[in-house]
């Protein structure tokens, strides 16, 4: 029978996969020419017969079309003859899977940072957040102190139908105890998770009543929302974060600006701190919405495969209006594909931090058994030519992880003027012909230091510990029904509740009770086991970073409360880069001052 190439579709292909080290990955669509040479190579690997018995390995039916060079041939022999006597003539019994997925990761990891091998179930993870949904409840928890407790109810999910509501504990899912044992994230999830249309049951315990709460709830498809927020900040300026650029982005997008057009929206702060990528067909809807029909969004290219453009394909719905994108060193790849685009076009102002330099593009190869390849074919420009694509030495994969701690060593996070360019990284953007940088990742226009001024071991402690947000969790436990009968809607409490002195002197009395029992039930080797400070230590502490620990508090009531853009309305004040952001897009001169120098 006569092999055909395999199907691909663009929109299922993610362009980003967070990693242990949050290093962000990319795919784009793949050549079907050069995808059914991929295969056809590891066709060899298969061919462990062939050498021996004289066979020539590199003799194939005529319609395959592929040639290797005389001079890498003898490379391929080599490969078989390696594996093969292994696998044959081994001293002891061999893991035969595990030693062909170990040649596999070693091969991969010395050609760059971001070819990578995934097993079967790393892929399934993989596509579970940038597909938009997966089965399950439709809660999201949190494990605090070894109780699970629920931080969101997702409206109209399985969980909300049968009454579970934020703040519920969950104690035992199908008769097995879960509180008071400690179990991974991962290992509660697929308790929770199944196939739409099975039960699970959960005993919840609610305001510390003794008596649990039985409840049977039927899985169902619960949808994963890539916009964390989307409000109005005055009469005129939107603000949109996104997380991720996932299958259902696009959609949640103009859902958001249709409705912030409809409150009088003229102006658009689009966030993307933190969006470390996604599919590379949503970045280039989002990007289209911001630019002309014709403009060249972004291109790629390699030794082995051609340029090929990516331009806006129709009028988008913001092209019109002034526009500031935030970033930092953790926006990668797909964002940086929207930053580039804005910037070169001279469409919008650029606010924040370098971002993370993602631009090698990885091209899919699923195998027999469900596990992948992604192997790096090209790399991603701006419209301008720029690479995004930062520096890496191969297979120093090392160095490449460490590469945003040594930004932060270096200075780099702190202030523009320790940011120094050779004149061969300069470009022209399209329209206004100011300078732009490449040699990897989006310089902004306006550059806003990381904050270090509230960085205190306080504040470390109560973050890194998880303390902040298990003091809320336990006051909300006894104060759920005051805050609601008080607070009946977003507005009322932003603008009446603040935390107040009572409040903070709680939450130093938790932090000394959780550090104590800390250290008491810790081991010798144990990283908790550190002690608390001292009250003059939280004294002094206290003066540089009071008021980021009463934001936190009054942010994460809100989430809790209400929602999670609520919680964004309230911490972004803290932000600089989002003040500055504000500032610019409110200041016409300013704004235009940028997109012309």
């Amino acid at each position: 029978m006569r092999e055909t190439a395999p199907r691909v579709r663009i929109a299922s292909l993610p362009l980003n996969v967070q990693s242990e080290y949050q290093i962000p990955d990319a795919i784009i669509p793949p050549l079907f020419s050069n995808m059914k040479k991929i295969f056809l190579l590891s066709i060899l690997l298969l061919n462990l017969n062939a050498c021996s018995k004289g066979q020539n390995v590199f003799r194939y039916p005529e319609y395959i079309g592929i040639t290797i060079p005389d001079e890498t041939r003898m490379e391929f022999v080599k490969l078989n003859m390696a594996l093969a006597n292994i696998m044959n003539a081994y001293v002891d019994t061999l893991n035969t899977k595990k030693t062909v997925e170990d040649a596999i990761v070693g091969m991969l990891e010395k050609l760059d940072p971001h070819s990578n091998y995934l097993t079967p179930e790393e892929v399934r993870e993989m596509n579970e957040p940038l597909q938009g949904n997966f089965d399950g409840i439709g809660v999201q928890f949190n494990m605090l102190t070894d109780t699970l407790n629920v931080v969101q109810v997702i409206p109209g999910g399985p969980s909300e139908k049968v009454g579970i509501t934020v703040g519920d504990k969950i104690m035992f899912i199908n008769d097995t105890l879960v509180a008071g044992v400690k179990l991974k994230n991962t290992d509660i999830m697929a308790k929770l998770r199944g196939k739409k249309g099975t039960t699970v049951n959960v005993k919840i315990q609610r305001n510390k009543n003794p008596e649990l709460l039985t409840f049977s709830i039927v899985r169902d498809k619960i949808p994963i929302y890539s916009i964390d927020a989307a409000y109005m900040i005055d009469k005129e300026t939107g603000y949109i974060k996104i997380n991720r650029f996932a299958a259902t982005t696009y959609d949640e997008f103009i859902k958001a600006i249709n409705k912030l057009k409809t409150n009088g929206m003229n102006n658009l702060i689009l966030d993307l701190q933190g969006n470390g990528g996604g599919y590379l067909g949503t970045a280039i809807q989002i990007a289209n919405e911001f630019l002309k029909r014709g403009s060249l969004i972004v291109y790629t290219e390699g030794v082995h495969q051609p340029r090929e453009d990516q331009n806006a394909s129709a009028n988008g719905q913001f092209e019109k209006g002034r526009l500031v994108l935030i970033v930092d060193e953790s926006s990668a790849s797909a964002s940086e594909i929207v930053s580039g685009a804005i910037q070169d076009w001279d469409r919008g102002v650029i606010v924040g931090r370098r971002t993370f330099g993602k631009g090698l593009v990885q091209r899919p190869l699923m195998l027999p058994d469900g596990s992948m390849i992604r192997l790096t074919v090209a790399r991603y420009y701006t419209p301008t030519g720029r690479s995004i694509q930062k520096h890496y030495e191969n297979g120093n994969t090392d160095a490449y992880n460490h590469d945003l701690i040594n930004r932060y060593n270096y200075g780099e996070l702190l202030s523009a003027d320790s940011i120094h360019f050779p004149d061969s990284l300069k470009y022209n953007t399209l329209l206004n012909k100011r300078t732009v940088y490449g040699g990897g990742g989006i310089m902004p226009d306006r550059f806003v230091p990381i904050d270090t001024t509230f960085n205190t071991r306080l504040m470390r402690e109560l973050s890194g510990y998880g303390i902040v947000y298990k003091f809320v969790q336990h006051y909300l436990d006894d104060h759920r029904k005051v805050f609601q009968s008080n607070f009946s809607d977003f507005d009322t409490y932003n603008a009446k509740f603040s935390v107040t002195d009572e409040l903070m002197s709680d939450l130093i009395d938790y932090y000394r009770h959780d550090r104590a029992n800390a250290v008491k039930d810790a081991s010798d080797t144990d990283t908790t086991k550190q002690e608390g400070l001292t009250d003059e230590q939280i004294r002094t502490d206290l003066e540089r970073s009071e008021g980021v620990i009463r934001a936190q508090i009054k942010s994460l009531f809100a989430r809790n409360l209400f929602g999670e853009s609520e919680y964004y309305q309230i911490i972004n004040n803290r932000i600089n880069a989002y003040t500055e952001a504000i500032r610019i897009i409110n200041n016409e001169k300013d704004y235009k001052k940028l997109l012309s120098e």
